[in-house]
């Protein structure tokens, strides 16, 4: 016969198993997901660090992070537009329109053909993927 005791006030105990953090499968907006993987692209960032505090695996994060560079699930971002003060020339001649993508800067001076500047935009476009 097994003698089983489970009174904790006979000086036996019962194992509790205490669990933290989120308990069940969470969907992440995409915006969201955007924030955690530029946090893990900042200069000196550790992306074990950042996983923690958004309570994650690492493993999940780096997938995220192929995710984004593969194009796939990454929100489109638009450049603001300045507009620097006018000069003299400005006035002659209507300025060129200046495109900042993939850290280069292209300027598109009036009258460019638009077939030509859609090849170059879609050339950048691929060269930062």
């Amino acid at each position: 016969m097994v003698d089983v005791n489970d009174d904790a006030k006979a000086g036996g105990y019962r194992r509790v198993a205490v669990l933290t953090g989120p308990g069940r499968r969470r969907d992440w907006p995409d915006e969201t997901k955007a924030r955690i993987v530029a946090e893990t692209l900042a200069p000196g960032a550790v992306v074990s660090e950042v996983a923690r505090r958004w309570q994650l695996c690492p493993q999940q994060l780096f997938g995220w992070r192929r995710e984004m560079r593969a194009g796939s699930s990454a929100p489109l971002a638009f450049m603001p537009i300045t507009a620097d003060a006018p000069t003299a020339e400005a006035a002659v001649s209507p300025p060129p329109i200046e495109v900042a993508l993939a850290g280069a800067v292209l300027r598109v001076p009036p009258g460019t053909d638009a077939a030509l500047l859609t090849m170059v935009l879609r050339a950048l476009r691929a060269a930062a993927a």
